[in-house]
């Protein structure tokens, strides 16, 4: 056969970082004519991505618009995609985990009789609002997907046991790991003078995320009063909130914890500077999927405000622990993990379960022989 044609579609921060050392990899590979489609769900946070990996995307949907809904984003991407498939006909088309950008991505290739990749498939928390609207994204792309690359065996067994053909699964790794190959340096200096100021050493450095949809109003409140308490109770301790920019969330963390001594409130940071303060900080709290994943790999104990995670290979592993939106909970947890070194150490030291750095390999090794064009092996991740 002439090239195989494949296009690479994501819209927001998140995926970005995960697709662009897998967008490199198909770079090198002859046999593939790779074609790169954002759609822009997210912008700002989308290009710094697009920059730091330097990827220029063959095609921009720029759909995003002030207080988008999800409807809105859905038939925005399927109209856009429709007309990129009809014009570049392509063999297969890759999305990413969970967002909008990925259901609709997926749809719009079902709708043409185009084969579907799913990277990141296969994680479940079978609870269809929570994470709301990812896990009911995740599901219906997977009912789509021809290809099913599932980061951990866990996610490969999820598939299974929804009778998903295993000869279309490939357990991969997860590909934050490639590209945290690529953005950590110890001697990294942060383009954010204030964190450049902080005592990283003398201090115990919380990094923090709390954004989701499930967590608006009562959870956000009850995470900024546990994280108020927890710095005022621990004078070693200094918080570094990564607020997100909706209004929701920006509000509720600015007047509960904007006048707090040792608590940094800064705008999400771009993803070099974002892995960078985690390799620097001493412990992280979110309510993120994909810290979960990537603060383990750098030995930081996670507690995760939520009450259901997609990722329970993490919390199996002991990297990982679900401690909710209860202030008492959270301030437990937390304060165990100040206070307590064998407590620490046991989180830290845990074995990261999702990935090596070499999921974009296996990856575009499972798609050249998916379509026949090589026949070599290659060992999966386990």
């Amino acid at each position: 056969m002439d090239k195989l044609k494949v296009i690479t579609i994501f819209g927001t921060r998140p995926e970005a970082i995960k697709m662009a050392p897998l967008v490199k990899e198909l770079e090198k590979k002859e046999q593939i004519d790779t074609k790169v489609c954002v759609t822009a769900q997210h912008r700002e946070m989308l290009d710094q991505v697009l920059e730091l990996f330097d990827i220029k995307p063959d095609f921009d949907l720029n759909i995003m618009k002030t207080k988008q809904s999800l409807t809105g984003i859905t038939t925005r991407v399927l109209e856009g995609l429709e007309e990129i498939f009809e014009q570049e006909k392509p063999d297969l088309i890759l999305v990413h985990g969970d967002t909008t950008t990925t259901f609709a991505g997926a749809l719009a290739a079902f709708y043409q009789k185009i084969k579907v990749g799913h990277v990141e498939a296969g994680l479940r928390t079978y609870d269809k609002y929570f994470p709301f609207p990812e896990e009911m994204n995740r599901k219906l792309t997977g009912a789509v997907a021809d290809m099913h690359f599932a980061p951990t065996p866990g996610s490969k067994m999820n598939l299974l046991r929804e009778g998903v053909d295993p000869n279309s699964i490939f357990v991969t790794g997860n590909t934050v790991i490639d590209a945290m190959e690529f953005t950590v340096d110890d001697k990294y200096v942060f383009k954010n003078s204030e964190l450049n100021n902080i005592d990283y050493n003398g201090k115990k450095v919380i990094m923090v995320t709390a954004h989701r949809r499930e967590n608006w109003g009562k959870g956000i409140e009850n995470i900024c009063y546990a994280l108020r308490d927890i710095v005022n109770e621990n004078k070693d301790v200094e918080i570094v909130y990564l607020v997100h920019l909706n209004p929701v969330v920006k509000n509720v963390v600015y007047k509960i914890l904007g006048d707090v001594d040792r608590v940094h409130l800064l705008a999400p940071l771009d993803t070099k500077e974002t892995h960078n303060l985690m390799n620097r900080c001493y412990m992280v709290m979110t309510d993120s999927g994909g810290l979960q994943e990537e603060a383990p790999h750098l030995g930081k104990p996670v507690l995760v405000l939520r009450n259901v995670t997609e990722r329970p290979e993490a919390v199996k592993a002991g990297t990982v622990k679900l401690v909710g939106t209860d202030i008492s909970t959270i301030k437990k947890e937390a304060n165990d993990l100040i206070t307590n070194c064998k407590e620490y150490d046991s989180m830290s030291k845990a074995i990261n379960p999702y990935g090596d750095g070499k999921a974009s390999q296996r990856i575009s090794a499972s798609i050249l022989k998916y379509f026949g064009i090589e026949k070599s092996e290659y060992e999966e991740f386990s």
